[in-house]
């Protein structure tokens, strides 16, 4: 009788463990396309010092003076959400996950103009800045050229893997 024969819950030659088939082999579905080669691994980088960058003011700002300006301070929270959903859509790839973080660049990119002529035309409404005020001046206009450059490397994607 073999080792095998008497533990069949032992590992095989080159097995790792109880019910281990060998080297993993690649799923048969569909591959996912990637969204994060050449200008968009510069994307992830920079949509997630953004979301380091929103969230973490926006959590500073809501927990220490909220009722100073509660819309901006929540903006700028909401605006860390939408980068983090989009971060996320870019690293897992796929058609699903472009689609999505194109809605949610137009979103933001709609947010960033609607935010930033807001705090032009209205400035009393906003006694704080949130990261799209003004255009997102106050991050160096990152905010409206983010999800423009975002929007066309998707929609770039999508022609390159069709």
């Amino acid at each position: 009788m073999t080792a095998t024969e008497e533990n069949p819950i032992a590992p095989r030659d080159g097995q790792d463990g109880p019910g281990a088939q060998g080297p993993a082999e690649p799923a048969a579905g569909p591959k996912r396309a990637r969204l994060i080669s050449g200008p968009g691994i510069l994307l992830v980088w920079l949509y997630g010092v953004m979301v380091v960058g929103a969230v973490s003011r926006s959590a500073v700002q809501i927990s220490t003076q909220f009722d100073k300006a509660p819309l901006a301070y929540s903006l700028s929270a909401v605006a860390g959400l939408v980068y983090g959903f989009i971060t996320y859509s870019l690293v897992r790839g796929g058609e699903t996950a472009r689609r999505a973080a194109l809605v949610c660049c137009a979103a933001e990119l709609a947010g960033v103009l609607v935010v930033g002529t807001w705090t032009l035309a209205e400035p009393s409404a906003f006694p704080d800045a949130t990261v799209w005020s003004d255009y997102g001046m106050g991050y160096l206009f990152i905010p409206v050229l983010l999800p423009l450059s975002a929007m066309y490397w998707l929609r770039k994607a999508r022609t390159t893997a069709a």
